[in-house]
């Protein structure tokens, strides 16, 4: 459903938002591939505002150097 990677200096950030069946929408962040974020929601406002976080975060990276995968 969303997925953004962006890599800089070998290092990895991935936002991941992706339907998780009867426990509503997965949100996830990742760092180097650890999981530093991770969250279930049924209600979709609030999928909506995560998905908008992770766009503002993404564009800020990427004003830092950091390119989509």
């Amino acid at each position: 459903m969303f997925t953004k990677q962006l890599s800089n200096s070998g290092h990895t950030r991935r936002f991941v938002v992706r339907d998780a069946g009867a426990a509503g929408w997965e949100v996830r962040e990742e760092r180097d591939s650890q999981i530093v974020r991770r969250v279930c929601y049924e209600d979709w406002h609030r999928v909506e505002r995560a998905v908008s976080l992770f766009e503002r975060q993404a564009l800020l990276l990427e004003e830092q150097g950091w390119v989509e995968n």
